[in-house]
Parts: C-alpha cells; structure tokens; sequence
C-alpha cells in the first residue's frame, strides 16, 4: 500500500500573527489586519495597502549571518519552519539527515534585498551590488537556506507556480513520502512587498486601489475590485503516518488525501477573466484520487482573488464540481490579503485548524454576493458536516491546484 501522509506540524507566520494559535484566535474574531504599507514609502503609488507580518524580528528566529545573506522572505521561513518543526516535536534532522527533505513554494523571490541591491547598482559610483544578491533574490533561496540551516539533507525542491504552488508542494511532499523519505518541510511564504514588486502586480491590473482597508479586499463581494498584497505564510511537517506514530508524534491534524494540478494554457489576461473548466478538473482530480465523493466535502476554501470576473469563474467551477448546492465556503484573505504561494498554504493552514476545532469560520468581507458569485457562503462560525476540506488555488498565467484534506480525530 502507498504510504499515507499525514501533517505533525503547522507553523504561521503572517498579518493574523506569528504561531498557529495566534493567527486562528484572529481568524475567528474576523479582525482585520490589513494596512497602510510600512516596509516602504507606498505614497507614489494607486495601491497603498497590505497585509504585513506585525512585530517580525527576524532576531528571534535565526542568527545575523542568515539575515544579513538572506532576504525577509526567507526570514519568514526561518520563523515558521521553526514553529513547524517544534509544533511536531523534531528538534533537527535526528540520526538520519536524510530523512527530512525540504520542498517550498515561492512565486516572487527576495523582492526587499534585489530592491536595495539593484538601487545600489544604479545610484552609486561603485555600480556594485552585495556579495550576496545573487542567491537571496534567487526563488530557491529558502529552501536552500533552510535546509542547510537544519541539515536537511533528503531531497529538495521549490515550486514556483505563483499562488498555486503553494498546494503542489503539499502534493510534491505526499509522492516525496512515498518514495522512501519519511519527513518533508512543505508549504510557503512570501514578502511581495517592495517598490518594484509592487509595480509588477499593479501592471497586471487586478490590484486593488482602494483606500478603506475592510472594503479593500471583498472576494464574491458585489464591491469587489480586486486584491491587496501580503506578506507571510505557512510551512507544514509532512510525515509518513507510520513514521509519525512511531515517534510518538505530539499532534497529527489531517492527512493530505488527493491533490490535482492543472493548466489554463493562456497568460493572464484582465480584459478577459480565465474559463472554469481547467480549474473544475483539478478539483475532479483531487476527489477522484482520493476516493472521495463531492457530497463528502464539509469545507470548500477558495482562491478567492477579489476581481469580479476570476470570482465569477471560480463560482462556476466549485459548482461544476459540487452541483448547484455547494459545500460551505470560506475565505479569510479579507483580513490578511494574498501572498501568493504564502496565501495558498495559510490557507491549508486555517483548513486544518477549522476541522481540528470543529469550527467553520465565517467568510470575512463579504456583504452581498456578486451575481454568478452565489455559493453557501459561512455567514456565522458553525460546525462542519464531516471532516474533508477541499483548499483550492489559482497561480497567474494559468496554474490551477487544489488540495483534499482530512481532520484527524483529536484523539487519533
């Protein structure tokens, strides 16, 4: 039989807080935690709003010669690896170095260091860049970090499908598992907040420009204009279940029970908002290779990208999928924004607390449903009917995932 992946650790680093508990009591008191940018001067520029990882000392999580190496997008990994590996139980790599691997997502890189790096190069006489621009930038430079960091020595990897890659690496983690390596570091963050990556976004058009942080953000939302940045993320002990009993493993909140990927095959366009079909199938995909029929999923988690068209299509895939009485549905990124690769694996994240808890949370920002935007929206927090939740993701360009999860008894 395949072996069976099951996930020890969950650490959060991101606007809701720093800890798992920290950003689930957020979570349920629907507090808002999106701002004015203060990582830099966002004055200039039509978007000025973020979601940013509050009281972040990247001190505290790794040693000074990491930090001045590395961009504050690895030091986000740093953190939550840390709260990962210690909500599981595992000091370091034990007496095999090869048994943990390291597999993460990153969709935009080292965007704070290239950003001084490269202001560097064009202001100054020298016309020099830092030593180490050319690996903290690099979108590999976390999980190389990290794995040296910990001695992390199985295989590694990093997955850069923007926001859905944050989903292929827990899928990348399960088929590492079951090739012979017990443990893997999955999931993500991201820190896509600079001048020019926040250029970049702005160019592709579905930013949001509004000013009010709690109507900036409204996926499904008949106000809905587009999305806010965000810093942050989630990173996931993976582990083989015979492995993770063995041990004696502290926790065990869900097992990772199909996944599916797939790909629009057509760039990112705003004037025209991407079909349905592709995304429906990864959604097929994932229950079929579960084993899991529709009408067993109590939790449906969305990609939520807060533009009215790509709302709209995401709608008509769930309910391809599902029929016209979907699962309930939640999304928290009104409170936090998106973080890309980062926003992905919270997500997972917040999917896994809400089955460990017994606890829907309500679907934050959401007022009046756009047309062709109608799904089972949670109102009020409330008790999910059965453990299986479905998170789903949308990468610009085409990426589509999604990830079928179940909650493990409390006393499993």
């Amino acid at each position: 039989m395949s072996a069976r992946a099951v996930i020890t650790g969950i650490g959060v680093v991101a606007p809701t807080g720093i800890g798992a508990d920290a950003h689930w009591k957020r979570v349920l008191a629907a507090e808002q935690r999106i701002g004015r940018i203060t990582l830099f001067d966002p004055t200039p520029y039509p978007s000025t709003l973020a979601g940013e990882v509050p009281d972040f000392d990247p001190q505290s999580w790794t040693d000074n010669r990491r930090i001045v190496q590395t961009d504050r997008w690895t030091h986000l990994g740093f953190a939550a690896t840390r709260l990962a590996l210690a909500d599981a139980g595992l000091d370091g790599p034990g007496p095999d170095p090869y048994a943990v691997a390291v597999t993460l997502a990153s969709a935009s890189g080292g965007n704070l260091f290239g950003q001084r790096e490269l202001q560097r190069l064009w202001s100054q006489p020298a016309r020099t860049v830092g030593a180490y621009q050319s690996i903290a930038w690099f979108y590999a430079a976390s999980v190389g970090q990290l794995s040296i960091a910990h001695q992390f020595k199985g295989p590694c990897g990093v997955l850069a499908a923007e926001a859905a890659g944050g989903l292929d690496s827990l899928a990348h983690a399960v088929r590492t598992i079951r090739r012979g390596t017990p443990v893997v570091i999955a999931g993500g963050t991201e820190c896509p907040l600079s001048p020019y990556a926040l250029a970049c976004q702005l160019r592709s058009g579905l930013l949001s420009t509004a000013s009010d942080p709690a109507r900036a953000y409204l996926p499904f939302d008949a106000g809905a204009g587009g999305y806010v940045p965000a810093e942050g993320g989630a990173v996931f002990v993976v582990e083989d279940l015979e492995h993770a009993r063995s041990r004696g493993a502290p926790v065990i909140y869900g097992e990772v029970l199909g996944w599916g990927s797939t790909h629009d095959g057509g760039h990112t366009d705003p004037a025209g908002p991407p079909g349905a079909g592709q995304y429906a199938r990864a959604m097929e995909l994932a229950l079929r290779r579960a084993g899991v029929q529709p009408a067993d999923v109590a939790l449906v988690v969305p990609d939520a990208l807060g533009v009215p068209g790509y709302d709209r299509a995401e709608a008509r895939a769930v309910r391809a999928v599902f029929g016209p009485v979907s699962p309930p549905v939640t999304t928290q990124k009104p409170l936090t924004g998106r973080a890309h690769q980062g926003g992905a694996a919270l997500d997972v994240a917040t999917a896994l607390l809400a089955l460990r808890h017994d606890l829907l949370p309500a679907t934050a920002g959401l007022q009046r449903p756009a047309p062709g935007c109608e799904l089972d929206f949670v109102r009020e927090p409330r008790r999910p009917r059965g453990d299986v939740a479905l998170v789903g993701a949308r990468g610009f360009d085409g990426f589509n995932s999604a990830v079928l999860l179940r909650g493990w008894p409390a006393d499993g």
